[in-house]
């Protein structure tokens, strides 16, 4: 008998919809926190940092937020190591809990203008707590499902996992358009934009609810009965030559090709077309809203066709469609809407097209994600081997692309060629996956 047909049986499959549904809340509410601070950056310049230069002020906010996105690996190689250590359950709970009283703590924290410097280091500080919680979260989640799933369906069983990304952007975003609806802006100054962390709590304790429930995993039990002690593998896994070789076609390939397009396509396109192609903000956010819902349907349907088709086939399409198409299409929806006071419908619906074609690339480099995270490691190294590459994909290749854009614009003129970078940083991560990425759909877990 297969020694895996218990993870595949019918009580497994009806107990996995549980393992889903408290891993994509927590994870959600991991994105949801995060980009809560992002979408208030300009909020919190002049609370935080005032200084008689706006941009300065701003400048000191989004420099806040990306220390975030530094210091996820940070939290990656800790919780990672633990993950291999005491299991993927504890670090699940602990992650979620610092993340959420982070957050819980920003909305009450005073401004500069009540307690001066120590307004800006408390936040910063907070900030570091929200990164560091999410390098564990970020990529150990999957780790988790992937051990759920049994080895049927895999990639579309874990491919929900990857909405709660775009989610967490549609959660915050309308979140604090509607409180801007409701508010005066001074209002929204001086009080409203401590909500979204109030909330926060609320939905912290529902995710510490629903993961209360949670079972270890099955391949990380069946470890605990090979070995009576179960060590973190992180300074193994780097002297190890097989696994630190797909360490790095983890963080170059699979994460690093995903999170360039998901930053360039969800973070950097909505400010292109609200700068550049000067549409109005409005009318990015229907589109962007629209592009994102199709998003989901396409992680979904790509999760489903790695199942079908293998992960290295769908990621490797993905990669070479991102690197023939994201300059072209950014450049098309420069010519359809520069210099036009009222855009025709027909150029609205052509933005709107290519839009719809980026969400398509980014889904098949979103879908198989989850899994194949899983399925590159042996169990024993898993979560340290898996987040660690993840988190520094997310964080510096992903977080640095809007400002690396941006310089090379300045640099080269004009307002596309930025674009080159994310174009040749695909092309080469294609070839590489391409010669050198494993197909791993038939991995068996417990290994």
């Amino acid at each position: 008998m297969n020694k895996n047909s218990n993870l595949q049986s019918y009580p497994r499959q009806q107990s996995y919809l549980k393992m889903l549904i408290a891993a994509c809340f927590g994870t959600f509410l991991e994105w949801y926190d995060f980009l809560t601070f992002g979408a208030l950056a300009v909020t919190f310049g002049p609370l935080f940092f005032p200084s008689n230069d706006p941009s300065s002020s701003l400048l000191a906010s989004l420099a806040t937020f990306g220390v975030g996105m530094i210091v996820r690996p940070i939290g990656a190689a800790f919780f990672g190591s633990m993950g291999d250590r005491i299991g993927r359950k504890p670090v699940f709970m602990i992650t979620i809990s610092i993340m959420g009283l982070a957050t819980l703590l920003v909305g009450f924290l005073p401004t500069y203008a009540q307690i001066g410097i120590l307004a800006p280091i408390l936040l910063v500080s907070l900030r570091i707590l929200q990164g560091f919680s999410a390098g564990g979260e970020i990529g150990g989640g999957a780790i988790f499902l992937a051990e759920h799933a049994g080895e049927k369906n895999r990639g579309f069983k874990t491919s929900f996992l990857q909405l709660m990304g775009p989610f967490g952007i549609l959660a915050s975003t309308l979140q604090i358009t509607l409180l801007q609806g409701w508010l005066s802006a001074e209002e929204f100054q001086a009080w409203g934009w401590r909500i979204p962390f109030f909330i926060s709590f609320l939905l912290l304790l529902l995710a510490i609810y629903f993961r209360r429930a949670l079972e270890e995993t099955p391949v990380f039990k069946e470890l605990k009965t090979k070995e009576s002690k179960t060590e973190g593998q992180l300074i193994n896994n780097l002297r190890d030559p097989e696994i630190r070789k797909k360490m790095f076609l983890l963080f170059f390939c699979v994460s690093g090709g995903g999170a360039m397009l998901f930053f360039c396509t969800q973070v950097y396109l909505p400010i292109f077309l609200k700068t550049t192609v000067k549409l109005s903000a409005e009318l990015v956010d229907q589109l962007s809203v629209l592009s994102t819902l199709f998003l989901v349907t396409m992680i979904i349907f790509a999760g489903w066709l790695s199942d079908r088709v293998g992960r290295k086939p769908v990621i490797t399409t993905g990669l070479f469609l991102g690197a023939a198409l994201i300059f072209p299409a950014f450049w098309m929806m420069k010519a359809v809407g520069t210099n036009t006071d009222n855009i025709s419908g027909e150029g609205i619906l052509t933005i709107g097209y290519i839009m719809f074609g980026l969400s398509f690339i980014l889904g098949l480099l979103g879908g198989p994600q989850a899994s194949i995270l899983a399925e590159l490691f042996p169990a024993k190294s898993r979560n340290s081997a898996a987040t660690l590459p993840h988190n520094m994909a997310a964080g510096w290749v992903g977080g640095m692309l809007p400002f690396i854009i941006a310089w090379l614009n300045q640099k080269l003129g004009g307002s596309e060629g930025g674009l080159w970078y994310p174009a040749t940083y695909l092309l080469l991560a294609a070839v590489i996956a391409l010669i050198y990425l494993p197909e791993s759909i038939k991995y068996d877990l417990n290994d």
